[in-house]
This record gives structure tokens, sequence and C-alpha cells, in this order.
């Protein structure tokens, strides 16, 4: 005859599962947990929002990772510092010292040698997010970011249209460029030919249209290039202005919403597994 705590276990179990005929609601699954991949912690002269703000908003939304810039970097490294629990932070140095730094850092000397002295932090992996377009890739002093970033085993992570990601990727084929917002709006077809061509190319989502329609169901052409490429494309809040932080639990639950309708496999690498394959060694 069972004892009194195994009839206790199997009494629960049978409530359960009545509660569960009857209509009642079982307990709500965890949500999947998201690794944001472009997430701006900015300080000018003074973050909108206070660390411990930021902080609360990654455990109450389950993002469990981020891959950390701000402009200058002071916010990037008061991340690092706060060595947050459940928080992994791979800090990127971005080659701005203020806004203006957008229009001007790929000719600018001076911003190379402020990615140099920054690196010496030692626990850097990655340069950007930095802005490029076109032609500009072409200029020496990105060439110079692109060699440094290879010799010293760092990420790229450029916020570029395809001709410029074609140019980074010819200055040094050694290159890993994560890319931000994978185009925007470029045509899927493209998407995919510049995925194929280069293996060290990991697409991020933020701000990329086209993934679902107007009733939030995954379109037939992005639903194929996940499934055909899930270990090549990362999630996004793109914090880039303190509207960004205000609408953090909307950005991280759109996503969401689609990456259910995605095999569960194929979802968690996309939410977070193909960064945690990225930033494995962490420093």
């Amino acid at each position: 005859m069972p004892g009194p705590a195994i009839r206790s276990v199997a009494g629960c179990v049978a409530a359960a599962a009545l509660l569960a005929v009857a209509g009642y609601p079982a307990m709500a699954a965890e949500p999947i947990e998201i690794f944001d991949a472009h997430l701006h912690y900015n300080w000018e002269p003074k973050p909108h929002y206070q660390l411990d703000e930021v902080l609360a908003l990654f455990r109450k939304h389950r993002v469990t990772g981020i891959l950390a810039t701000s402009r200058p970097n002071t916010g990037t490294q008061a991340l690092v510092d706060a060595k947050a629990d459940g928080l992994q932070v791979v800090p990127f140095i971005r080659p701005y010292r203020v806004r203006a730094d957008i229009q001007t850092w790929f000719g600018d000397p001076v911003i190379f040698d402020l990615v140099q002295d920054e690196f010496k932090r030692g626990y850097y992996r990655g340069i950007g997010e930095f802005h490029l377009s076109g032609k500009s890739a072409e200029n020496e002093w990105v060439k110079k970011t692109v060699d440094f970033a290879v010799a010293n085993d760092l990420y790229l992570h450029a916020h570029a249209d395809d001709e410029a990601v074609e140019i980074l990727m010819r200055h040094n084929p050694k290159a890993r460029i994560i890319w931000a917002h994978t185009g925007f709006g470029l045509p899927t077809e493209r998407v995919s030919a510049m995925l194929s061509k280069y293996p060290k190319l990991w697409g991020e989502l933020s701000y990329r249209s086209g993934i679902v329609d107007g009733a939030g169901k995954l379109t037939a052409e992005w639903r194929t290039l996940f499934e055909r490429s899930p270990d090549r494309f990362l999630l996004g809040s793109d914090t880039w202005v303190p509207e960004r932080w205000a609408a953090y639990g909307e950005i991280m639950a759109g996503y969401r919403a689609w990456l259910e309708q995605l095999s569960p496999d194929v979802a968690a690498k996309i939410a977070h597994g193909n960064a945690r394959v990225l930033f494995a060694d962490n420093r």
C-alpha cells in the first residue's frame, strides 16, 4: 500500500488533471529566454534609465544575455561592472564618443586610437555597432579596424547596407560580422545570398521589416529563411533612444509572438542559442 507521501503526490497529479479537463488553465509556461544582441546603454552625459532599472527590465522580460554597447563606452563598462546574476554581458567597443561621430568615425584616426585604448580593458568581444554606407567602407581606417578585429578575435557589429558588408568582407575574409538589422527592407533573396556567400555573417533582426504580415503571422519567405538557416540569426532591441527602453517589453513580446510560430528548436536558436554559441568563451 503506498505511503502518505506517495498518496499526496498522486493526489496532486490527479487534481491537476481534473483542473485541465474542467477547462482551468494549467500553469503558464515560462517565456522563452532571449539574448538581446543589439543593446545600447548610452550615457550622454548620463543615462536616461538608471542601471538598476535597466537590470530590472532584463529580469522582468527574461532577457538572459546582452550584446552591450554605449555612447560613449561608459554605459557598457557599468553593465560589465554590475556583474548581474543570470545575465551574460558581452561588451563591444563603440567607436563613438558623441552622436556626431556616426557620420565621421570611419575617417578619423582618433577613433581608431579610441578603439585600441578601450580594448586594453581586456574584456571586449567586438567592435560596433558602427554605421557604414556603400563605398564609405573602403576607407583605410575602416580596413585598419577590420584587421584589428580579426587580429584580436573580435566580432564586428555593422549597421551597413549590403555593399558595405561586401567591402568589409573584402578587407579581410576572416572577419566575423553581426549585420545589424539584416538589411532593413532588403529582399530575402539577397539576404539569403549574402548568408550563403559569407559563412561568418549573422543577421540581427531589430527593425527588420517583412518578418510578419499585418496580422502578426510569420511570412512564408522568412519562415523558409529561418528554417533553412536557423544558425544565422540573432534578436536585438536596439535601445538607441529612451523610447525603445520604454517599449522594451513590447519589443520582446513581439519577438516571442513569431518565435512561437517556429519549431521549438529553431525558435531557441534564434532567441538565444546562436548568441550563446558565438559568445561561449565569455571573457
